[in-house]
């Protein structure tokens, strides 16, 4: 995945979900290594890039929401179901996702995906072999497969990211 943008402070998504304030103290301690800031803007820029082939944004955006209805984060998953607000997406899997139910999604291909989401969400150790032989099987191909593990790669450490911040936020906040 190579994705290049200029970095825009005032559309760093991790910022605005935890609800930092510039110049706060919690803002001031993440941009200290402003690279790191960047660079997370950067992969999300990149992984929801609609023109990213192999998975439709639709099918990356009901990932992320159903990654972020597992861990839970709330301030996340609105984040991502307002993003696929702008979508034309199939009622029955935004409930499956939102219920957590991805045994009900009819598509095979999407219930492969979310099934494998919640594999790696839940017990990364459990995505072995044959969780990613079920990819393929449902229709995926390799470079989909590789994107849907980076995705959810960067869901897990996107959620830990801003549960941190906020946490930290609210100490900020009650000191």
């Amino acid at each position: 995945m190579t994705h290049s943008t200029e970095y825009d402070l005032d559309h760093d998504v991790v910022d605005r979900v935890a609800g930092l304030a510039v110049g706060s103290a919690t803002h001031t301690l993440r941009h200290r290594r402003d690279k790191v800031a960047t660079a997370t803007q950067g992969s999300y820029d990149g992984l929801f890039d609609p023109s990213l082939a192999g998975l439709p944004l639709t099918e990356r955006l009901l990932v992320a929401l159903y990654a972020c209805r597992l861990t839970p984060c709330a301030t996340l998953a609105a984040h991502y179901r307002a993003a696929l607000a702008q979508h034309d997406v199939d009622a029955a899997s935004l409930a499956a996702v939102e219920t957590g139910a991805p045994e009900d999604v009819s598509d095979p291909r999407l219930r492969a995906i979310l099934t494998f989401t919640r594999t790696l969400i839940e017990n990364p150790v459990a995505g072995d072999r044959a969780a990613l032989h079920t990819l393929p099987a449902a229709g995926l191909t390799t470079p989909a497969v590789v994107a849907l593990a980076q995705l959810i790669a960067f869901l897990s450490y996107q959620i830990r990211l801003v549960a941190g911040l906020q946490a930290l936020k609210s100490l900020e906040n009650a000191a």
